[in-house]
Protein backbone atom coordinates (compact mmCIF):
# COMPACT_ATOMS: atom_id res chain seq x y z
CA UNK A 1 0.00 0.00 0.00
CA UNK A 2 1.56 3.52 -1.18
CA UNK A 3 1.82 5.83 1.80
CA UNK A 4 -0.18 8.15 0.31
CA UNK A 5 -3.09 5.24 0.76
CA UNK A 6 -2.11 5.02 4.00
CA UNK A 7 -2.61 8.49 5.04
CA UNK A 8 -5.76 8.33 3.39
CA UNK A 9 -6.81 5.42 5.06
CA UNK A 10 -5.69 6.26 8.80
CA UNK A 11 -7.45 9.92 8.08
CA UNK A 12 -10.97 7.99 6.85
CA UNK A 13 -10.56 6.39 10.17
CA UNK A 14 -9.90 8.52 12.62
CA UNK A 15 -11.68 11.85 11.58
CA UNK A 16 -14.73 10.26 12.65
CA UNK A 17 -13.91 9.16 16.04
CA UNK A 18 -12.22 12.78 16.71
CA UNK A 19 -15.30 14.92 15.33
CA UNK A 20 -17.97 12.62 17.57
CA UNK A 21 -16.07 12.75 20.47
CA UNK A 22 -15.61 16.57 20.33
CA UNK A 23 -19.27 17.32 19.40
CA UNK A 24 -20.99 14.28 22.02
CA UNK A 25 -17.93 14.27 24.56
CA UNK A 26 -18.18 16.37 27.81
CA UNK A 27 -15.15 19.28 27.85
CA UNK A 28 -14.11 17.57 31.19
CA UNK A 29 -13.40 14.16 28.86
CA UNK A 30 -12.03 16.11 26.21
CA UNK A 31 -9.43 17.54 28.26
CA UNK A 32 -8.93 13.77 29.14
CA UNK A 33 -8.77 12.60 25.63
CA UNK A 34 -6.54 15.33 24.51
CA UNK A 35 -3.94 15.32 27.56
CA UNK A 36 -3.46 11.59 26.38
CA UNK A 37 -2.66 12.57 22.68
CA UNK A 38 -0.31 15.33 24.13
CA UNK A 39 1.44 12.96 26.44
CA UNK A 40 2.06 10.50 23.58
CA UNK A 41 3.40 13.56 21.72
CA UNK A 42 5.42 14.71 24.56
CA UNK A 43 7.31 10.97 24.74
CA UNK A 44 8.29 11.65 20.74
CA UNK A 45 9.23 15.45 21.36
CA UNK A 46 11.87 13.72 24.26
CA UNK A 47 13.22 11.82 21.46
CA UNK A 48 13.27 14.66 18.96
CA UNK A 49 15.12 16.71 22.08
CA UNK A 50 17.63 14.34 22.24
CA UNK A 51 16.64 12.34 25.43
CA UNK A 52 17.45 8.34 24.28
CA UNK A 53 16.51 6.57 27.38
CA UNK A 54 12.77 5.67 27.84
CA UNK A 55 12.92 6.23 31.18
CA UNK A 56 14.00 9.76 30.98
CA UNK A 57 11.59 10.36 28.13
CA UNK A 58 8.66 8.76 30.13
CA UNK A 59 10.15 11.45 32.86
CA UNK A 60 9.98 14.37 31.43
CA UNK A 61 6.65 13.31 30.10
CA UNK A 62 5.10 13.23 33.45
CA UNK A 63 6.50 16.22 34.63
CA UNK A 64 3.85 17.81 31.02
CA UNK A 65 1.17 15.73 32.86
CA UNK A 66 1.75 17.08 36.05
CA UNK A 67 1.69 20.54 34.78
CA UNK A 68 -1.46 19.63 32.71
CA UNK A 69 -2.91 18.14 35.70
CA UNK A 70 -2.51 21.44 38.04
CA UNK A 71 -4.01 23.25 35.31
CA UNK A 72 -7.05 21.40 34.95
CA UNK A 73 -7.28 21.83 38.96
CA UNK A 74 -6.56 25.68 38.47
CA UNK A 75 -8.14 26.77 35.21
CA UNK A 76 -10.09 29.33 36.70
CA UNK A 77 -7.16 31.09 38.40
CA UNK A 78 -5.24 30.90 35.20
CA UNK A 79 -7.73 32.51 33.43
CA UNK A 80 -6.65 33.20 29.42
CA UNK A 81 -2.82 33.46 30.37
CA UNK A 82 -1.43 30.01 28.86
CA UNK A 83 -3.31 30.69 25.56
CA UNK A 84 -1.42 34.38 25.62
CA UNK A 85 2.36 33.35 26.17
CA UNK A 86 1.22 30.27 23.80
CA UNK A 87 0.62 32.62 20.69
CA UNK A 88 3.16 35.55 21.48
CA UNK A 89 5.74 32.22 21.60
CA UNK A 90 4.66 31.07 18.24
CA UNK A 91 5.20 34.81 17.46
CA UNK A 92 9.04 34.46 18.40
CA UNK A 93 8.89 30.32 16.83
CA UNK A 94 8.20 31.82 13.42
CA UNK A 95 11.48 34.50 13.69
CA UNK A 96 13.61 31.86 15.09
CA UNK A 97 12.68 30.17 11.27
CA UNK A 98 13.02 32.94 9.14
CA UNK A 99 16.46 33.31 10.57
CA UNK A 100 16.87 29.77 10.54
CA UNK A 101 15.77 29.13 7.17
CA UNK A 102 18.48 31.59 6.30
CA UNK A 103 21.26 30.61 8.50
CA UNK A 104 20.75 26.67 9.35
CA UNK A 105 23.20 26.19 11.98
CA UNK A 106 22.70 29.79 13.66
CA UNK A 107 20.03 28.45 15.69
CA UNK A 108 20.74 24.55 16.58
CA UNK A 109 19.65 23.62 20.29
CA UNK A 110 22.85 21.82 20.91
CA UNK A 111 21.10 21.42 25.12
CA UNK A 112 18.32 19.36 25.40
CA UNK A 113 17.06 21.26 27.90
CA UNK A 114 15.97 24.11 25.29
CA UNK A 115 14.34 21.67 22.66
CA UNK A 116 12.44 20.46 25.64
CA UNK A 117 11.07 23.98 26.70
CA UNK A 118 10.51 24.42 23.38
CA UNK A 119 8.43 21.02 23.99
CA UNK A 120 6.69 22.47 27.26
CA UNK A 121 5.88 25.61 25.16
CA UNK A 122 4.19 23.81 21.64
CA UNK A 123 2.61 21.23 23.51
CA UNK A 124 1.13 22.71 26.82
CA UNK A 125 -0.59 25.85 25.64
CA UNK A 126 -1.89 23.92 22.68
CA UNK A 127 -3.45 21.69 25.03
CA UNK A 128 -5.25 24.63 27.32
CA UNK A 129 -6.21 26.28 24.36
CA UNK A 130 -8.42 23.25 23.09
CA UNK A 131 -9.69 22.78 26.47
CA UNK A 132 -10.83 26.21 26.89
CA UNK A 133 -12.36 26.34 23.18
CA UNK A 134 -14.96 23.63 23.65
CA UNK A 135 -15.49 24.84 27.12
CA UNK A 136 -16.78 27.90 25.79
CA UNK A 137 -21.08 27.92 26.72
CA UNK A 138 -22.90 26.48 23.61
CA UNK A 139 -20.88 27.02 20.63
CA UNK A 140 -17.39 25.50 22.02
CA UNK A 141 -17.80 22.25 20.21
CA UNK A 142 -18.89 23.51 17.11
CA UNK A 143 -15.61 26.00 17.09
CA UNK A 144 -13.24 23.65 17.65
CA UNK A 145 -14.92 21.44 15.25
CA UNK A 146 -14.38 24.59 12.72
CA UNK A 147 -11.03 24.46 13.65
CA UNK A 148 -10.11 20.87 13.00
CA UNK A 149 -12.08 21.42 9.53
CA UNK A 150 -10.07 24.40 8.77
CA UNK A 151 -6.61 22.89 9.92
CA UNK A 152 -7.41 19.28 7.69
CA UNK A 153 -8.88 21.38 5.34
CA UNK A 154 -5.80 23.49 5.06
CA UNK A 155 -3.30 20.44 5.18
CA UNK A 156 -5.04 18.44 2.30
CA UNK A 157 -5.09 21.92 0.20
CA UNK A 158 -1.44 21.95 0.69
CA UNK A 159 -0.67 19.20 -0.07
CA UNK A 160 -2.53 18.05 -3.00
CA UNK A 161 -1.45 21.76 -4.35
CA UNK A 162 2.10 21.53 -3.65
CA UNK A 163 2.00 18.20 -5.34
CA UNK A 164 0.60 19.99 -8.22
CA UNK A 165 1.95 22.78 -8.88
CA UNK A 166 4.81 22.93 -6.40
CA UNK A 167 8.03 24.75 -7.96
CA UNK A 168 9.38 27.22 -5.61
CA UNK A 169 10.40 26.14 -2.10
CA UNK A 170 8.83 27.34 1.13
CA UNK A 171 12.22 26.72 3.46
CA UNK A 172 14.25 24.37 1.79
CA UNK A 173 16.89 24.23 4.98
CA UNK A 174 14.01 23.19 7.21
CA UNK A 175 11.53 20.68 5.25
CA UNK A 176 12.26 20.19 1.63
CA UNK A 177 9.01 19.26 0.75
CA UNK A 178 7.00 22.16 1.10
CA UNK A 179 6.60 24.94 -1.64
CA UNK A 180 4.71 28.53 -1.70
CA UNK A 181 2.39 26.65 -4.18
CA UNK A 182 1.55 24.60 -1.27
CA UNK A 183 0.84 27.99 1.07
CA UNK A 184 -1.31 29.02 -1.29
CA UNK A 185 -3.05 26.29 -1.75
CA UNK A 186 -3.79 26.57 1.82
CA UNK A 187 -4.70 30.09 2.13
CA UNK A 188 -7.20 30.16 -0.92
CA UNK A 189 -8.68 26.67 -0.35
CA UNK A 190 -9.95 27.37 3.71
CA UNK A 191 -11.72 30.55 2.68
CA UNK A 192 -15.00 28.42 1.60
CA UNK A 193 -14.46 26.42 5.12
CA UNK A 194 -14.04 29.82 7.11
CA UNK A 195 -17.37 31.08 5.15
CA UNK A 196 -19.66 28.36 6.21
CA UNK A 197 -17.83 28.90 9.82
CA UNK A 198 -18.84 32.62 9.49
CA UNK A 199 -22.26 32.06 8.40
CA UNK A 200 -23.24 29.23 10.73
CA UNK A 201 -21.42 30.70 13.93
CA UNK A 202 -19.86 34.23 14.15
CA UNK A 203 -22.47 36.16 12.54
CA UNK A 204 -24.55 35.34 15.27
CA UNK A 205 -22.57 37.20 17.31
CA UNK A 206 -21.93 40.12 14.93
CA UNK A 207 -18.61 39.28 14.18
CA UNK A 208 -17.72 40.87 11.01
CA UNK A 209 -16.60 38.56 7.45
CA UNK A 210 -13.76 40.13 6.98
CA UNK A 211 -12.18 39.87 10.81
CA UNK A 212 -13.21 36.03 10.50
CA UNK A 213 -11.60 35.04 7.03
CA UNK A 214 -8.82 36.89 8.70
CA UNK A 215 -8.27 34.96 11.22
CA UNK A 216 -9.32 32.13 9.68
CA UNK A 217 -6.04 33.11 7.37
CA UNK A 218 -3.72 34.01 10.37
CA UNK A 219 -4.71 29.99 11.63
CA UNK A 220 -3.42 28.74 8.36
CA UNK A 221 -0.17 30.56 8.71
CA UNK A 222 0.25 29.46 12.03
CA UNK A 223 -0.51 25.82 11.67
CA UNK A 224 2.31 25.85 8.50
CA UNK A 225 4.47 27.47 11.46
CA UNK A 226 3.77 24.59 13.81
CA UNK A 227 4.78 22.26 10.91
CA UNK A 228 7.81 23.87 9.69
CA UNK A 229 8.95 24.11 13.73
CA UNK A 230 8.49 20.41 14.07
CA UNK A 231 10.09 19.58 10.94
CA UNK A 232 12.93 21.91 12.07
CA UNK A 233 13.48 20.18 15.38
CA UNK A 234 13.32 16.39 13.55
CA UNK A 235 15.96 17.57 11.10
CA UNK A 236 18.40 18.83 13.28
CA UNK A 237 18.14 15.09 15.12
CA UNK A 238 18.28 13.57 11.94
CA UNK A 239 14.74 12.00 12.08
CA UNK A 240 11.95 11.39 8.85
CA UNK A 241 9.37 11.19 11.25
CA UNK A 242 8.35 11.98 15.16
CA UNK A 243 7.42 8.14 15.32
CA UNK A 244 5.56 5.42 13.52
CA UNK A 245 2.27 5.20 16.02
CA UNK A 246 -0.36 6.40 13.02
CA UNK A 247 0.40 4.56 9.22
CA UNK A 248 0.98 7.32 6.68
CA UNK A 249 1.22 9.88 9.48
CA UNK A 250 4.16 9.21 11.18
CA UNK A 251 3.67 10.11 14.75
CA UNK A 252 1.07 11.74 17.21
CA UNK A 253 3.83 15.19 16.97
CA UNK A 254 3.28 14.48 13.48
CA UNK A 255 -0.11 14.85 12.76
CA UNK A 256 -0.72 17.45 15.74
CA UNK A 257 2.31 19.90 14.75
CA UNK A 258 0.04 22.11 12.84
CA UNK A 259 -2.61 22.19 15.36
CA UNK A 260 -0.45 22.73 18.05
CA UNK A 261 0.40 26.38 16.57
CA UNK A 262 -2.95 27.12 15.06
CA UNK A 263 -4.93 26.24 18.77
CA UNK A 264 -3.68 29.07 20.81
CA UNK A 265 -3.62 31.29 17.97
CA UNK A 266 -6.92 31.02 17.04
CA UNK A 267 -8.02 30.84 20.72
CA UNK A 268 -6.61 34.13 21.30
CA UNK A 269 -8.50 35.49 17.88
CA UNK A 270 -11.49 34.47 19.65
CA UNK A 271 -10.47 36.64 22.86
CA UNK A 272 -9.38 39.68 20.43
CA UNK A 273 -13.30 39.21 18.80
CA UNK A 274 -15.30 39.00 21.90
CA UNK A 275 -16.24 35.30 21.87
CA UNK A 276 -14.54 34.12 24.30
CA UNK A 277 -14.96 35.68 27.70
Amino acid sequence: MSSLAKRVLSALLLAPLVIAAVILLPSDWIAGLFGIIVLLAAMEWARMAGLESENRQLAWSLLLALLIGLAAFFQAGMAYLPILVGALWWGLACARLLLASRHPVALRAGIAGWRLLDGLLVLFPAWYALVRIHGMPHIGPFLLLYLLLLIWGADSFAYFSGRAFGRHKLAPNLSPGKTLEGVAGALLGVLPIAWFGHRLVARNYDVPMWQWLALALLVVCASIIGDLFESWAKRERGLKDSGDLIPGHGGVMDRIDSLTAAAPVFAAGLLALGLMR
